[in-house]
């Protein structure tokens, strides 16, 4: 099973793109920042989880979610990787 239920505050505002082709998709990705109940001394206080929604997830996100609104994300986490300009490869985790 792959689920995720994630609560913080959105680090921006969600960006905003539509798939090309025929039947045009909304993807919207943001950053969740997600407080940690438990820390040691010297520790960040948060962690920065990207998230993407699609279709009417995302016209909703469009609509509605603005830079430091506190909520609720439920999904699976889902890795990538993709080779950058300078020909280093990059992971990627996604919710």
């Amino acid at each position: 099973m792959n689920k995720v239920i994630l609560m913080g505050r959105l680090t921006r505002d969600p960006d905003i793109r539509y798939s090309q082709g025929e039947r045009q998709t909304a993807v919207a990705r943001y950053s969740l920042a997600v407080n940690r109940s438990f820390r040691r001394e010297g520790d960040p206080e948060a962690d920065f989880i990207n998230c993407v929604a699609f279709g009417r997830q995302a016209e909703f996100a469009e609509r509605y979610l603005k830079k430091g609104m506190r909520m609720l994300v439920t999904g699976r986490i889902q890795t990538g990787s993709y080779t950058n300009r300078d020909g280093v490869k990059v992971y990627t985790t996604d919710i």
